[in-house]
């Protein structure tokens, strides 16, 4: 792990220490997140706003200057200049975050790593019944899972392949620190003729082969599906639903219907502007449907943790966009009040 993200790592290692459930440490880890990027945010609603009260004027100049492209720039340079405006301080507040958002990313992928393969081991060792106490929240019954009925409550060798084998041995070297459950897990390998060690997870083709004994002894169960629902084939892809499902589908779709109302949140509270020459009146459609697709299939292709992160992402953020309009539209209105009373004064 990097510096920025094993740091994030310990703090919602931390938290969750403290509240003693990761769905409750994913909420309070967000909020938190935000809470740091809000100065960022703020910033750049600021720019958005303030190129959204121009648009108009720049709009002129290009009807005015359209045929010659260097006074036209010439204009808008000065008008900018006038107006107190940063191109790029719409965007650049925002892009500064992206090594933060980043880094979040990598830590909660790293925990939600680790827990999955750690309760392979456990229940391996034949704890499943902790898993399940251990790690439900709400509706879902496994948070490192997806919150779906097309995923199971427990995790397969499927799920596990993806995980870096980096992760493995880290999590191999956490179980070796409970002795119990170590032993149950060796005796469980000996009894199956197998032998899981450090070693299993030097490398992908030792992982693999690992992974390969684990399915074909059935050291991780069977998986149960809904008798005619197994691998059932559409055009692109196919799907299985299981008996023991893992959620709801809530979260992913939540997801969905958040993005959609915070989209429409932050149109609503920017100033109404004409579009630029040349716009595309479909882009805007196209964009207010794209990212909230985006985020089912996100949410539909990760665990239940990152869904849960992703919703309340979005609920906070909408949140403080209504809270920083708030606060530009006082500050504009403050400001107008100031123009008025100035050009009514004596001189």
């Amino acid at each position: 792990m990097s510096g920025i993200s094993g740091f994030l790592y310990n703090i919602l290692a931390w938290i969750n220490g403290i509240v003693g459930n990761y769905g409750v440490s994913i909420i309070i880890f967000t909020f938190l997140m935000r809470m740091v990027c809000m100065p960022f945010d703020y910033k750049s609603r600021k720019g958005m706003r303030k190129m959204a009260l121009i648009q108009p004027k720049l709009n002129a100049l290009q009807q005015k200057y359209g045929n010659d492209k260097q006074k036209l720039q010439q204009k808008q340079a000065e008008l900018m200049r006038k107006e107190g405006y940063n191109p790029l301080s719409g965007c650049l507040p925002m892009l500064l975050t992206w090594p933060l958002m980043i880094a979040m990313f990598s830590a909660m992928r790293d925990i939600a790593n680790e827990q999955l393969v750690l309760q392979a081991f456990r229940y391996i060792a034949g704890e499943a019944d902790v898993i399940m106490a251990d790690e439900k929240f709400l509706w879902v019954k496994n948070l490192w899972m997806t919150d779906s009925f097309f995923a199971p409550s427990l995790p397969d060798v499927n799920s596990l392949r993806v995980v870096p084998f980096a992760v493995w041995q880290r999590a191999f070297a956490a179980m070796q620190g409970n002795e119990q459950m170590f032993a149950n897990f060796n005796q469980v390998c000996q009894n199956a003729g197998i032998v899981i060690n450090a070693e299993s997870f030097v490398s992908a083709d030792t992982l693999n082969a690992t992974l390969d004994l684990i399915a074909s002894k059935n050291l991780l169960g069977t998986p149960q599906y809904v008798p005619g629902m197994e691998n059932v084939s559409f055009i692109l892809f196919s799907i299985s639903v299981f008996q023991n499902f893992n959620g709801l589908l809530i979260l992913p779709v939540l997801a969905g219907v958040t993005q959609v109302l915070q989209t429409k949140f932050m149109n609503a509270q920017q100033p109404q502007q004409p579009a630029a020459n040349g716009a595309n009146p479909n882009q805007g459609k196209f964009m207010k449907w794209f990212f909230p697709c985006l985020s089912v299939f996100f949410c539909l292709s990760s665990n239940a943790g990152f869904a849960l992160y992703w919703v309340i992402s979005s609920v906070v953020s909408s949140v403080q966009g209504i809270v920083i309009n708030k606060i530009l539209e006082k500050k504009d209105g403050e400001k107008k009040e100031e123009n008025i009373i100035g050009k009514g004064s004596v001189k």
